[in-house]
């Protein structure tokens, strides 16, 4: 992750383009405002602290109908910034009553992506280390006794043996290796002496022990038991934390499992690395790094505004209400997480809605304000739609090729082919309803669905996908008038 946060420091704008050229087709206003805005969050902190508070983020909101790529641009952005990245959707605080969730979760929520993200970068750091303290962890599992540090009275690893013949059978020889495991005496002291040590270390590094079986003492994961709901957290959190809290109690924190090595190997470098990572470090540069760099991509935005034809009602109060809710943490305000207040003044915020019903002057004045770079995506034709089908790294051909790989059948698409199903998307969604891409999803299911179903009969064929198939199984489709029925 640290190389993506750097990445993201070196690219330009123009690169940043480029790197969402790669999947997502046309848009380019939106595309372009979007890497001004993250290129500008780099450039502020290169800024004198006392001009670098002054200068608050340029929040953007995309209009557009659905299906052109909005909520996409917003998925490969998480995965370019390398930056705390959240996308929620803003009818889900609409669920319940009035108000659903809390609004601030969505802070919340930011800060745990935020800490999982620093934590990831610095266990990644030390797992050459780790690695080293696992493996003498799994020799004291192999040969409890044998290790040296032991001998001289200094604690053991918080792991054990069930016996030494459920570890290591003491009348067989390990796999094919011709050594035997020494015998316990009759104190039950099971000793091993060094040179045995070093020969089951390298069984363990060539991977000649990783099916037997071990007993570890695993630790129930569920997070440090924080009183969350004092730091205004959701109902949710509450019956988490208090699981947790009578977890401990009941001196149930952990148990003892029997796993082969290669699971001992996973929980012990989890426990390892765990114990080497600065918890309270971690959780200070996720909340830097939210505050300065986090982003919050709010989908659906128009389904909280207040169309300017509604009649009104408790519809329309709910959907104020999270307006007005929403509105102080875009502006700037202090939220209680468990891992510290996080000031939400600098995160920057992108919405989007496809603002059919509802036009962006419903939202409420101040709502309005704080999004000034407003960016229009504009309807796809049946030139995109042929791009969408081809470019883009990943693309509907590639992908239903590939799957059709999988059953040794090869599928050949020509240009003409296309270009007719481009046309069918474009004027599907003129002449019934426009969703955007997502109308060649269908297209693509409903003209491969015999092909799908009868791969295995075609094992080791070429089957040709030209304008004349397209319209074999399409046409009719197409033209029925009640064509809803069948593309929807």
């Amino acid at each position: 992750m640290t190389e993506n946060v750097k990445g993201l420091e070196e690219l330009t704008p123009k690169q940043i383009v480029q790197q969402l050229d790669h999947y997502i087709i046309g848009q380019e206003k939106a595309k372009k405002a979007v890497a001004i805005a993250l290129r500008n969050r780099t450039r502020r902190l290169k800024l004198p602290e006392e001009i670098r508070d002054e200068i608050a983020p340029k929040n953007i909101l995309m209009i557009g109908p659905t299906g052109v790529g909005k909520t996409e641009i917003a998925r490969r952005l998480a995965k370019l910034c390398g930056a705390p990245f959240l996308k929620v959707e803003a009818t889900k605080y609409t669920e319940v009553g009035y108000v659903g969730r809390d609004v601030e979760s969505m802070v919340r929520d930011l800060m745990s992506v935020g800490y999982k993200m620093v934590k990831s970068e610095m266990q990644e750091q030390l797992k050459a280390e780790a690695e080293k303290k696992v493996e003498e962890k799994l020799l004291d599992l192999l040969l409890p006794g044998s290790n040296p540090k032991d001998k001289k009275g200094e604690k053991k690893p918080d792991v054990s043996s069930s016996s030494s013949e459920s570890v290591v059978p003491s009348d067989k020889p390990i796999s094919g290796n011709g050594f035997f495991m020494v015998s316990p005496s009759a104190g039950g002291e099971k000793i091993a002496d060094n040179s045995t040590r070093e020969k089951f270390r390298t069984m363990l590094r060539e991977g000649k022990l990783e099916e037997r079986e071990v007993e570890v003492t695993v630790s129930r994961r569920g997070g440090t038991p924080t009183m969350e709901i004092f730091a205004g957290g959701s109902i949710e959190d509450l019956e988490s934390t208090m699981q947790n809290i009578a977890s401990m109690m009941n001196g149930s924190g952990s148990k003892r499992r029997m796993v082969t090595v290669a699971e001992a190997r996973k929980i012990l470098t989890e426990d390892v690395l765990d114990s080497m990572v600065d918890m309270d470090k971690v959780a200070d540069i996720a909340k830097h790094r939210v505050e300065q760099m986090g982003i919050i991509f709010i989908d659906e935005i128009d389904k909280i505004a207040n169309s300017s034809s509604s009649s009104g009602g408790g519809q329309d109060v709910s959907r104020e209400g999270v307006q007005r809710d929403i509105l102080p943490i875009i502006e700037g305000s202090s939220v209680n997480t468990k891992f510290g207040v996080v000031d939400t003044t600098h995160i920057l915020f992108i919405a989007s809605g496809a603002f059919s019903v509802s036009k962006p002057s419903d939202l409420i004045a101040e709502l309005q304000g704080r999004f000034p770079l407003r960016v229009e995506l504009t309807s796809l034709n049946a030139d995109d739609f042929e791009l969408i089908l081809k470019e883009p790294k990943n693309s509907l051909i590639k992908q239903y090729v590939s799957l059709m790989e999988t059953e040794d059948v090869k599928l050949e698409f020509t240009e003409d082919a296309i270009k007719r199903m481009s046309f069918i998307a474009y004027d599907v969604n003129s002449r019934i309803e426009n969703i955007g891409a997502r109308r060649l999803h269908t297209i693509m299911e409903t003209l491969l669905e015999d092909i799908s179903f009868e791969a295995d009969e075609h094992k080791g064929e070429t089957i040709k996908i030209d304008a004349s198939y397209v319209d074999q199984k399409l046409t009719g489709i197409f033209q029925n008038q009640d064509i809803s029925r069948y593309i929807l």
